[in-house]
């Protein structure tokens, strides 16, 4: 480091800690000291979300116990231009969480009281921090439950859920949150209260709650949400189907939905995923099969009895090696177990692993798998693949240490080739987890600098300064010029819209 540049590094450290004196200062005129973090110690913790290859620390983090307080948060930040960063359980995967160095982290952990349980009108009325887990077991005696279901269930808060329109393993027949969300409640930027949706089944006006489900903490604040709730099913059952080729589990996939099936759960693991989830859950998986796929029917005894019966007849018909059927309960959420546990069970075998989520047609799912392999050879890293293989939606987890600078630019690079290679068979860079830090430059494939902008209209409509969640989900023209060059020069531009930069 020369003079020049450590006299600029000290600045900003004195430009930093003056901000946030003056940030601190403000804030206590409106919250509690105990709900105020500042010191390295304090927010070290608040660094990154799921996605740990990405780390800052935050300038304050304000955890704060009342809409009131939120409200005068965003109201002293916008009047001292400072950025917000929402926060809930920190389960994200896509660095959507990840601190503003010069901003507030604002955490909501703290909203997670369950307002209201309507069994009439089959809702629910809770604080965004609220576990997704503890909504279905509060609605258990009502007979009802809350049907997304995402792997993080047990830790997942909902306010993270409608950020992100989590799905989860019954998202083919349930649908995501933006389908069991029916009211949002929350704050702008300026601290003014705003609320997308109504009690009713339609409201008045564009459909807003479309918009704020899935904005990744851009738009608003989100501190309440009234949810749907479904009742439960009398039965479920599931079939575990083991094949010998992926090509067949894939055209077993998109065979079952072309009967005419919706299954309450479709999902996919390649070996070398069952391998890894089979020795720590011990579910019962064949150690042997190329591929495992997980189909579930639910509804009363004489619809899964017919519906298993006819997923079966395909499953045969399409090369299934070996199927077993769960005979009750306790074995149904066995096999279960292993597909839930497919994150931990790749940190066992990991130092550390990124987690991509991206969608493709359902019958390109052998031709992605395939394509994956040839990408571990070509980036010499491991990976295991798990899919809501119902919708298309893949959850390929790359396996890599933080610790080796090389290591973690590999596993860069791999990731976005498999998003890339997702766009090029018809699909999306994102299909649950968000786009957040990181799949900028990816946004810069699938879309046009045309769309980027319209989206940036849409974020300023609601966010005149910027201030929300800012550096993240919708790249600068400037990024995907500079990504553009980087193709060139590395003789990889696959995309028309790159080709101008």
């Amino acid at each position: 480091m020369n003079a020049h540049t450590a006299v600029d590094a000290d600045t900003t450290l004195l430009q930093k800690s003056e901000l946030q004196a003056q940030v601190v200062r403000g804030l206590e005129a409106h919250l509690p000291s105990d709900t105020l973090l500042w010191n390295r110690e304090d927010t070290t913790p608040y660094e990154c979300d799921g996605l740990t290859a990405y780390r800052q620390r935050p300038l304050v983090v304000a955890l704060p116990e009342t809409e009131e307080q939120v409200a005068a948060v965003l109201k002293t930040c916008f009047q001292m231009g400072v950025p917000v960063v929402a926060r809930g359980a920190g389960t994200g995967l896509s660095g959507g969480a990840m601190p503003h160095a010069m901003g507030v982290t604002l955490s909501l952990a703290r909203f997670n009281k369950i307002l209201k349980m309507d069994k009439r009108s089959r809702t629910a009325v809770v604080q965004c921090g609220v576990r997704n887990l503890a909504i279905s077991d509060a609605a258990s005696p009502l007979g009802l439950y809350y049907a997304p279901d995402p792997s993080s269930q047990i830790a997942c808060t909902i306010g993270g859920n409608v950020a992100e329109n989590s799905g989860g393993v019954h998202c083919l027949k349930y649908g995501l949150t933006l389908h069991n969300v029916q009211k949002v409640k929350g704050y702008t930027i300026e601290g003014d209260p705003i609320t997308f949706g109504s009690d009713a089944l339609d409201s008045p006006g564009y459909d807003l709650l479309s918009l704020v489900v899935g904005s990744e903490g851009m738009l608003a604040i989100i501190t309440e949400v009234t949810v749907k709730l479904v009742p439960k099913p009398m039965l479920a059952r599931c079939i575990m189907a083991s094949f010998d080729d992926m090509r067949k589990a894939g055209d077993a996939v998109a065979a079952v939905i072309a009967a005419g099936i919706i299954p309450a759960g479709l999902e996919m693991m390649d070996k070398p995923m069952t391998a890894a989830v089979e020795d720590y859950v011990h579910a019962g998986y064949d150690l042997n099969a190329e591929a495992i796929l997980l189909c579930e029917s639910d509804g009363t005894p004489e619809e899964v009895e017919e519906e298993i019966g006819r997923m079966s007849a395909v499953l045969r018909e399409h090369g299934a090696t070996a199927i077993a059927v769960s005979q009750n309960e306790a074995e149904r959420l066995k096999f279960w177990s292993g597909r839930k546990n497919a994150f931990p069970a790749s940190g066992r075998i990991s130092p550390d692993y990124m987690c991509m989520d991206s969608t493709i047609p359902r019958k390109r799912l052998a031709d992605i798998l395939l394509a994956i392999q040839q990408m571990e050879k070509k980036y010499q890293l491991r990976c295991a693949n798990v899919f809501h293989a119902g919708d298309g939606n893949l959850h390929p987890l790359i396996l890599f240490d933080a610790n080796d600078p090389d290591q973690l630019h590999r596993c860069e690079l791999f990731g976005a080739e498999i998003l890339e290679t997702s766009v090029a068979m018809g699909g999306t860079v994102t299909g649950e987890h968000g786009v957040g830090v990181e799949k900028l430059n990816s946004m810069c494939v699938q879309f046009s600098a045309q769309e980027n902008a319209q989206m940036f209209g849409i974020k300023h409509a609601f966010d005149t300064k910027g201030l929300l969640n800012p550096g993240k989900v919708i790249p600068t023209l400037q990024r995907c010029a500079e990504y553009g060059k980087m193709l060139v020069r590395g003789g990889k531009i696959k995309h028309p819209e790159l080709e101008r930069f």
